[in-house]
């Protein structure tokens, strides 16, 4: 019996014997992604440090370079980079028309393919943009790149779209937990703002790939914390009640940092530069910002750090605040390839500081220092600008690992969600969950639907003139356990059973060069019809245990036209917000009436 027989009948009694779900199969693959997703980010980490090396000759944090460079340099230095990293962008769209290239797009309402060639290159754009002391976040292209190779993977194991944008989102998480060193809060923030839920199906195989990324980057050189967190030992009993205005004051000024996002990337569009040069005049002015304020440069980690743990004058650390806010609107709104999140813990933790610096001047008795205000304000902070409390909360608790923190922290964190929410009408940071509720605009549309407008190319279609090497091919190529057969005419037959032919040659291989006529089921499954509807889409399903149902053209006609995919009609009544169960039991007792 040939090898791919031999491969193809052990797969189909494994599918038998353990009963495996389509989403199972992700679990072995979110290992290998993890593993994956970990050494990207190590290689991006150093690339950046070589780069960083290449022109400064200064290793170490990004402030600490821009403090050891003379104001010339600290102009210059980002205007050139931006420069490069506008022309590395403009390049990527010139070799790729596809523009959907956000691992969030692809995850939240894509279909998980995302752009090689496009995906890289605006990577590549990124480094030149941190590595030159852009107000940006490196983390944001990591998570990208991580994403891009599960994205690759999972389109050579021709994963169908449900599968893929689930192993998109490990790569995702992975890339996150390889970032901030939080594997639970990685897959949170997958689960909570990209998809929009939090299901056990989609979270076991981001918690499994985040937890393999986690274990690799603590084996990898130069592993640290990315924030080296103080003991936390304030806010205790009583004092927990100072995280209600902690989380009203951060929860206020979150809208405000949004817009002022949204508003430097409107002035940078209405100057109608080219991409390079507008590039090039935001590195500029965050230059001419860190003649006076180096702590603008990079991503914020080395200057939180020293927050939490050096003492610090309230002017400097509002000074600082300003101008980093003002250098990340330059920054992100010139176009720079990159991310917020950073930076916005970076905004958290300032705020939480100042706050808690007021704290001790109105009750100096209470003996709360402004650290540990720092440290709940990063983490309600970032729940009022993501819209993403439960996250918030345990990233900054991975990141301290105390106990003491979390009381503290869920009370800022939902306050500051709520006040955020009710000041800023629901606009978050991220644009997918904008897009999300976009959606629900399109629910009236989605109700009418039929089968016609979720029809999917019939790959795995043979004629009855051929062989059962052909329809094995066929089996060995697509994970399926039938193969459609036609007439001459492409009329739908019915189809051929992997089961049926795999038997016939364990027991003949002599079979393989037969027609495979003889092994024609004609009513093995339902058939569906263009007109049908969800609901009857569903119920023909509901007859029969598989992921897709062929579409033909009529009874009478049986054209093949392609084929409906049961996680289309089930997705699109996850969107009307419908239980498709209750869905298809009604349709039945409606065709069932006398």
């Amino acid at each position: 019996m040939p090898l791919h027989t031999r491969f193809l009948s052990l797969r189909l009694r494994l599918l038998e014997l353990f009963r495996l779900s389509r989403i199972q199969p992700v679990l072995l693959w979110a290992v290998l992604i993890g593993l994956l997703g970990a050494f990207s980010t190590f290689l991006f980490r150093e690339a950046i440090a070589s780069l960083q090396w290449l022109f400064t000759r200064h290793p170490g944090s990004m402030v600490g370079m821009a403090m050891q460079l003379n104001p010339t340099a600290r102009l210059w230095l980002p205007t050139i980079g931006g420069l490069v990293a506008g022309l590395l962008l403009a390049w990527a769209r010139r070799v790729s028309a596809e523009r959907r290239s956000d691992y969030m797009e692809a995850i939240a309402v894509g279909d998980g393919h995302l752009p090689v060639r496009h995906s890289l290159l605006r990577s590549v754009s990124s480094l030149f943009s941190v590595a030159s002391g852009g107000s940006i976040g490196r983390e944001g292209s990591m998570v990208q790149l991580s994403a891009l190779i599960a994205s690759v993977l999972g389109s050579r194991l021709r994963l169908d779209r449900p599968q893929l944008r689930l192993l998109v989102a490990c790569g995702a998480a992975a890339g996150v937990t390889s970032a901030y060193n939080t594997p639970l809060a990685a897959s949170l923030f997958v689960s909570e703002i990209v998809l929009g839920s939090i299901a056990i199906d989609t979270l076991g195989p981001m918690v499994l790939a985040s937890v393999v990324a986690n274990v690799t980057m603590r084996a990898l050189p130069n592993y640290h914390p990315v924030y080296a967190m103080p003991t936390f030992a304030g806010l205790q009993g009583l004092q927990v009640l100072w995280c209600v205005p902690l989380g009203l004051f951060v929860g206020a000024m979150a809208p405000f940092f949004l817009r002022t996002l949204a508003a430097g990337k409107r002035l940078f569009e209405s100057l109608s530069l080219p991409l390079p040069i507008r590039l090039a005049v935001g590195g500029f002015l965050v230059g001419a910002i860190s003649v006076w304020v180096p702590q603008v440069w990079g991503n914020g980690y080395s200057v939180v750090n020293s927050l939490l743990h050096q003492p610090w004058l309230w002017s400097s650390v509002l000074l600082v605040l300003v101008t980093k806010v003002l250098a990340t609107t330059l920054t992100t709104g010139s176009g720079a390839v990159g991310g917020v999140f950073t930076p916005t813990l970076f905004v958290g933790a300032a705020l939480g500081w100042l706050f808690g610096a007021a704290a001790m001047v109105i009750l100096p008795a209470q003996g709360v220092l402004p650290s540990a205000f720092a440290v709940v304000g990063m983490g309600a902070f970032l729940a009022a600008t993501t819209g993403a409390p439960l996250m918030a909360i345990f990233m900054i608790f991975e990141m301290t690992l105390s106990d003491q923190v979390v009381l503290p922290l869920m009370v800022a964190c939902v306050i500051a969600f709520w006040m955020a929410r009710n000041i800023g009408g629901g606009r978050w940071m991220y644009e997918v969950v904008t897009q999300r509720n976009r959606e629900e605009q399109e629910r009236t549309r989605l109700e009418g639907q039929t089968m016609a407008d979720l029809v999917q190319p019939a790959d795995t279609v043979l004629t009855l003139d051929d062989s059962v090497s052909a329809v094995m091919q066929m089996f060995f190529k697509y994970p399926v356990k039938y193969v459609y057969l036609v007439d001459s005419k492409g009329w739908y037959q019915g189809v051929v059973s992997l089961k049926d032919v795999s038997e016939a040659l364990t027991r003949d291989p002599l079979i393989a060069t037969q027609s495979v006529a003889p092994f024609l089921r004609p009513n093995e499954i339902p058939v569906l019809l263009p007109a049908y509807s969800l609901s009857e889409g569903l119920t023909q399903f509901m007859q029969h245990f598989g992921e897709r149902l062929p579409v033909v053209q009529s009874h009478e006609q049986p054209l093949l036209m392609g084929v409906v995919h049961k996680s289309a009609i089930l997705e699109t009544f996850s969107v009307l917000g419908r239980q498709p169960a209750a869905v298809a039991s009604s349709s039945l007792n409606r065709d069932n009436k006398p």
